[in-house]
């Protein structure tokens, strides 16, 4: 996937909405700040070294960077237009958070054991890949090796109450917050635009 040209990546801002959108597709929208800062701060409950899959918007990465208990945070980021517009937007970045460019995909088995307390996991991927059935089997027990004892793993919200068939079989103990969301009369990658969202947290035990 990496290798694989880049798609169109832009910054839209009209009538007061926010959206990255990548390849002509709404990869995140600034509605989603409260889910992802809840999210962020599940996270941060649970050790001090983090990371994140995904830049986006960056919501998640500064609300964990800038949490008094983490000691360092890094996010992996595909594409360079993402973190250029990240950048951009937010030119100093708190010392406890890194950037770095690659696909998860094939990075994840460069990571160390244990080496971190919480993964944060919201890239935008195409559908092919979220139905691979192969790489999901190949990629999750790499993400269970890299946490710690106790680390956590946290999926990116889902406006529908569903465990994710992609993270199930390889944790035992799963917790799952409801908070309500309004998304923008625009979104089109929500069931519905307004409701409720769940927050999944995956135990490593």
């Amino acid at each position: 996937m990496e290798n694989e040209p880049a798609p169109d990546i832009e910054l839209i801002e009209n009538d007061g909405e926010v959206t990255l959108s990548i390849g002509g597709e709404q990869a995140m929208q600034a509605w989603e700040r409260d889910l992802m800062w809840t999210s962020a701060d599940i996270l941060c409950r649970h050790g001090r070294d983090f990371y994140e899959v995904g830049l986006g918007l960056g919501l998640s990465a500064l609300r964990i960077a800038a949490n008094p208990a983490t000691r360092s945070h890094t996010v992996l980021e595909l594409f360079g237009e993402v973190e250029d517009l990240f950048r951009a937007r937010h030119p100093d970045l708190p010392g406890t958070l890194s950037i770095e460019r690659g696909d998860f995909f094939q990075r994840v088995f460069e990571l160390p054991s244990e080496s971190i307390d919480g993964m944060f996991f919201d890239p935008a991927l195409d559908m092919d890949v979220w139905k691979d059935e192969d790489l999901w089997r190949r990629t999750m027990p790499e993400v269970v090796r890299v946490l710690r004892p106790g680390g956590v793993f946290i999926p990116f919200f889902s406006t529908r109450p569903d465990l994710r068939w992609q993270y199930l079989p390889h944790f035992r103990r799963i917790h799952v917050e409801r908070h309500p969301y309004t998304a923008y009369d625009t979104t089109e990658y929500t069931y519905g635009t307004s409701g409720d969202a769940y927050i999944q947290c995956f135990y490593k035990d």
